[in-house]
């Protein structure tokens, strides 16, 4: 399906189940995060800001992927600071649904003042590091043998957006 076959909307209890199962595939492919289940919709509902978490649905209202911010720090001086989440169901990738997904995310935050969007990335995982350079976001660390994943240790590359629309 191309991506203008795609609508954004703002993510809600009614996408859990599937928002969950794609997160899943995700973690079971194991170079998406150190995760070893999806936890239940309560607790991630909790950990992601409202205002800043949206879906990519296809014309029968199948969730493709998702997007979700969280906060960083309860700390004043991190307030325009996020970190972020994308995943995209293994059937709907190449189709551009990650890009769209993240420009609704800019846009979101950008809205609201936040200045920074991060997140940490499996080196190995080069389609992610693909896409968030697309997006203006760049390497700016790596924390090596950050933690052991499936039996070995694991790096991680911080990487980050700065929004030219907040100075």
């Amino acid at each position: 399906m191309p991506a203008d076959h795609i609508t954004i909307a703002a993510m809600t209890g009614t996408h859990a189940k599937q928002v969950l199962a794609i997160y899943q595939a995700g973690i079971d492919e194991g170079n998406a995060t150190f995760e070893i289940t999806a936890p239940s919709w309560e607790a991630f509902d909790a950990a992601r800001l409202p205002d800043h978490r949206f879906v990519a649905l296809d014309q029968d209202g199948q969730v493709l992927g998702w997007v979700a911010a969280s906060r960083v720090s309860d700390r004043c001086a991190y307030a325009g600071v996020v970190e972020h989440s994308v995943y995209v169901h293994p059937d709907a990738r190449g189709r551009g649904t990650a890009g769209r997904l993240l420009d609704a995310l800019i846009a979101s935050t950008e809205a609201a003042g936040i200045w920074t969007i991060q997140s940490g990335v499996f080196p190995e995982n080069t389609a992610s590091l693909t896409l968030h350079a697309r997006a203006g976001f760049r390497v700016i660390g790596t924390r090596e043998r950050i933690g052991r994943h499936h039996g070995a240790w694991r790096d991680v590359l911080l990487i980050e957006r700065r929004s030219p629309a907040i100075t």
